[in-house]
């Protein structure tokens, strides 16, 4: 009778692990919190910034607050001097009119950076292969703004974005060795004296 029900057991756990059922293989969700569910939320809050008429409590209104919203930071001039001049071949001159103006204020210049995103992975295929590392197939969807908003005493004098409004990356590593592939990174290093 036990033989039997070890036999049932081993017999249902062999063939739910050579399945490939993928509900078994981890998931994983990254949000970066933030008043956005999608994309076309973020840059449609975005779009409604206007140059030279948006001030910072319309910011506010508008979601885009780092003092109330998360994740929105606070960029000095100098990081925005940084990011609009990484090298010496990009002058003052070339940049837009409105960020000469607030470069040129120092103190009174900032930015407000933004980067809200939703990725979703999932690890797909054969269970018994990734699980001893032989093969780790991976699909990840979602999405990633983002949006810089320069402001020159409170005024919004230039604003950007970007980013990916439709994620989808397919992973597929194959470990010939399985689980001896790494193994430098479970055992020690062997020091030769």
């Amino acid at each position: 009778m036990v033989k039997t029900v070890f036999l049932t057991v081993g017999v249902f756990v062999l063939s739910l692990i050579g399945s490939g059922c993928a509900g078994l293989l981890p998931s994983m969700k990254q949000t970066t919190k933030s008043p956005w569910q999608h994309f076309e939320d973020a840059k449609s809050s975005f779009d409604q910034i206007i140059p030279n008429r948006t001030t910072s409590t319309d910011l506010k209104r508008l979601g885009f607050d780092p003092f109330e919203t998360p994740n929105v930071k606070l960029v000095t001039y100098l990081e925005l001097l940084e990011k609009f001049m990484p090298n010496q071949s990009i002058r003052m001159e070339d940049l837009d009119p409105g960020v000469q103006s607030c470069l040129k204020t120092r103190e009174l210049c900032q930015g407000y950076e933004v980067s809200p995103q939703i990725l979703k992975g999932k690890r797909y295929g054969n269970v018994f292969l990734d699980l001893f590392n032989f093969r780790r197939q991976k699909i990840t969807n979602g999405w990633i703004f983002h949006g810089l908003i320069v402001l020159k005493n409170g005024l919004v004098v230039h604003k950007v974005w970007g980013g990916e409004p439709n994620v989808s990356k397919l992973e597929d590593k194959k470990n010939p060795l399985g689980p001896l592939q790494d193994i430098n990174k479970v055992l020690p290093p062997i020091q030769i004296k």
